[in-house]
């Protein structure tokens, strides 16, 4: 990842440490914050958030600066938005968009884990 986006990381790990279940995980070609197994928000390599808001939430993120639809290849992901990092260099800003994302992920159930697939299993 560049170093933008790692600063980015450790500001975001910052702001969710203190939360029971927080984990992070390689996706995406970068890395994402989950919440009981269910994906709160990731990074992008160019510095910039996918945000995940809801299919409720999408529009009304849309409205907001910095904020385009997420797409991967021609497919745009329901749900997600992408926000320019610039809106993220504040605090309040950065803060803002997590504290959105953590809203809607904490409305999910938790994912069950699976237990790690074996050679024997496979």
């Amino acid at each position: 990842m560049s170093h933008i986006a790692d600063a980015l990381s450790d500001r975001i790990r910052e702001r969710l440490a203190p939360i029971p279940g927080i984990t992070e995980q390689k996706m995406f070609g970068g890395r994402c914050f989950m919440l009981d197994g269910n994906m709160v928000c990731g990074i992008m390599k160019n510095g910039a958030l996918l945000a995940r808001v809801g299919k409720d939430g999408y529009e009304d993120a849309l409205t907001l600066p910095g904020c385009q639809p997420m797409t991967m290849g021609t497919k745009t992901m329901s749900g997600f938005v992408e926000v320019d990092g610039d809106v993220l260099e504040p605090d309040s800003g950065l803060a803002q968009w997590v504290d959105r994302c953590l809203a809607f992920t904490a409305t999910l159930p938790p994912k069950q884990v699976r237990p790690a697939r074996t050679p024997a299993s496979r």
